[in-house]
């Protein structure tokens, strides 16, 4: 492991974990467990055999209200503490930024995996009971997250939770804006129909934003130990989690590509149907899902706009490194077709 990784102060940590979390016997070692455009994830070994996770926005961040807001991230860690939502036990909040350059916050370790590709499925679930095990876990999470009196566990001030796919609609269609490569059509029709269409919200609850099977920690058993990644956190519709699930669970059958640049898990096989999946979360929740097709459909169309931003940080240069631009083209117009082939089905 390495102490001079960057986005880390080993001594001033050292100093910081000793004054602020019981028992923590100093040197401690790091390790960058994630990294990239979201919140740095760092494994931390204390010499008396503890381990902690710290998160930290990343490097060159400048603070501000939303994105990578780890104070707001650790908030919710902590309301979530004592519910029926399993998420990593929070420690404490650093928001002096003289300790390492930025605001921070430390839980303790979930022992586990990710399954982040159809390789990790093969390697720890064996078969189709394995994998449908780990997969209602996973729609059950949900299903009590969805359940949280938001009042109750302290989030009712997190944000305006009315009108949620209208305020995400008009936002997303100013990121298209800003950040479209060219003219395509098909994600302004597709924007113009998705708010005249938009269904009444019926379901009002902490959205996740970013549900699957990725940003979830398993246990040895395949059962979900803990919710990761809650930076996109939010109040509003909850049958938006429901559908961001749904899409992204691509199975070897299905014909169209994958919905991200890798494979999702799901691809490996053995996993239940989208029908199961759906009607395992009504049957735990009690919640009607008839508009589903149009939620997807805004999903898909999300997951467009969105993969055009990625686009245009490749061709301009932010992001620094060498790929095939056609993918990233053809990718957001598949997802745009998937958005339009849902919207229909609507």
């Amino acid at each position: 492991m390495d102490t001079s990784l960057r986005g880390i102060d080993a001594a001033a940590l050292d100093g910081w974990f000793q004054d602020n979390i019981a028992d923590v016997h100093a040197p401690l070692r790091f390790e960058l467990i994630a990294g990239g455009h979201s919140n740095l994830t760092y494994r931390v070994d204390e010499a008396g055999g503890r381990k902690f996770a710290l998160r930290r926005p990343p490097l060159g961040f400048k603070p501000r209200h939303g994105a990578h807001d780890v104070v707001r991230e650790y908030r919710i860690l902590a309301a979530l503490k004592d519910s029926a939502v399993p998420v990593p036990v929070a420690e404490a909040l650093c928001t002096d930024s003289s300790i390492i350059g930025a605001s921070f916050y430390v839980t303790r370790w979930v022992e586990g995996y990710i399954l982040d590709r159809p390789s990790h499925v093969e390697a720890v679930l064996a078969d189709s009971g394995a994998r449908r095990r780990a997969a209602f876990s996973l729609v059950d999470t949900l299903a009590e997250l969805h359940r949280c009196e938001v009042d109750a566990v302290g989030l009712g001030d997190l944000g305006q939770r009315d009108n949620y796919l209208e305020r995400q609609l008009i936002r997303l269609g100013q990121v298209w804006e800003t950040t479209k490569t060219r003219e395509l059509p098909i994600i302004d029709s597709l924007h113009k129909e998705l708010l005249a269409r938009c269904p009444p919200q019926r379901y009002t609850g902490i959205v996740h934003s970013d549900y699957r099977f990725g940003n979830v920690m398993l246990g040895a058993a395949g059962d979900v130990a803990a919710v990761l990644d809650w930076e996109l956190c939010a109040l509003g519709d909850v049958t938006v989690d429901v559908a961001y699930l749904l899409t992204n669970w691509d199975l070897p059958e299905d014909p169209w590509p994958d919905v991200w640049m890798q494979p999702a898990p799901t691809r490996a096989g053995g996993f239940p149907s989208r029908h199961e999946i759906l009607a395992r979360y009504a049957e735990k929740t009690g919640f009607d899902l008839q508009a589903i097709d149009y939620y997807c459909a805004f999903c898909y169309w999300r997951i467009a706009v969105l993969a055009e931003g990625i686009k245009r940080r490749y061709e301009t240069g932010v992001i620094a490194q060498h790929t095939d631009l056609d993918a990233l083209d053809r990718r957001v117009r598949n997802r745009a077709a998937m958005a339009e082939r849902y919207l229909k089905a609507a």
